[in-house]
């Protein structure tokens, strides 16, 4: 991706440096390994888990001594700052088009474990997004994780979608998608709850396609492969096949690997935010 030079978004919060050196017993232990298997990249299933332990990590955490980062952190700081600043324009501009005003949400990029309004998470979460705060929450470790643990290709197009997936959440917030959800989902059984879950990852995914599309005279040879990677090695099937050997489709809450290609895919070609209709095609 082509990124040097460019605009930086101001909506971020470098917390790096600060470390925390919790004693993330309960809350990080429960997180990690429930968003880690069935919900990773967050979204809004993994704020769901972490309030109730809120008070349990503040009390366990300590503040740690600010260090310095690494000429390589940051230059990954400014470039996840670039991308940010891209999903701005872009999304200012779709908002324009159907007549609304978009309200940029703010990035925080953590090592370890980090405090948010949905609750205290660690990496182990995977990137997230807390709609209390508006905020994306983002330990730039897990990206080699994703690489390493799960086989994805890396490159930076696959931070660029993530980072594109978790906006994506965002704009659900904006439209109240994410809401309704939630409130539909308090009526339904958990496999029918999950359904309704699959459907709003995948829409988040429909959304970093469509921001790629208007994005794309920043696109380099081999940044859609990156990402298509991405998203297929975390597919809640390629996840759990990894993890347990076996797959539970009615677990299923992001989607198996060929829907969230399939997504990317359809919002990358069709440049169109009408045809991400993700809930009525799993009707």
């Amino acid at each position: 991706m082509k990124w040097e030079g460019r605009r930086q978004s101001s909506n971020m919060e470098d917390r790096r440096g600060m470390g925390t050196t919790g004693k993330v017993v309960a809350g990080g232990g429960l997180i990690g390994i429930i968003v880690l298997l069935l919900n990773l990249f967050g979204g809004e299933s993994a704020q769901n888990l972490t309030p109730i332990l809120e008070q349990l990590q503040q009390q366990q955490s300590t503040s740690a001594p600010a260090q310095p980062l690494s000429k390589e952190d940051e230059k990954m700081g400014m470039f996840v700052a670039t991308v940010l600043a891209d999903t701005e324009d872009v999304w200012h501009k779709i908002f324009k088009e159907n007549g609304m005003t978009y309200k940029e949400p703010s990035m925080v990029l953590f090592r370890g474990s980090v405090q948010s309004a949905c609750g205290g998470a660690t990496s182990a979460s995977g990137p997230f997004y807390c709609p209390a705060d508006q905020k994306i929450y983002m330990d730039l470790d897990f990206f080699d994780e994703l690489q390493t643990r799960f086989g994805a290709q890396g490159g930076d197009y696959a931070i660029a979608y993530v980072i594109a997936h978790e906006v994506g959440h965002h704009v659900q917030t904006l439209l109240g998608t994410s809401g309704k959800v939630r409130q539909l989902q308090q009526n339904l059984s958990k496999t029918e709850g999950n359904k309704l879950s699959v459907a709003l990852e995948l829409q988040a995914d429909f959304y970093a396609g469509l921001w790629t599309h208007y994005n794309s005279k920043y696109l380099e040879e081999g940044d859609i492969e990156e990402a298509l990677s991405a998203a297929q090695a975390v597919g809640d099937d390629a996840i759990q096949k990894k993890m347990q050997g076996h797959v539970v489709p009615d677990s299923f809450t992001h989607g198996t690997s060929e829907q969230r290609v399939k997504w990317f895919g359809k919002g990358f070609k069709t440049g169109d935010i009408r045809q991400g209709d993700t809930f009525a095609a799993l009707n």
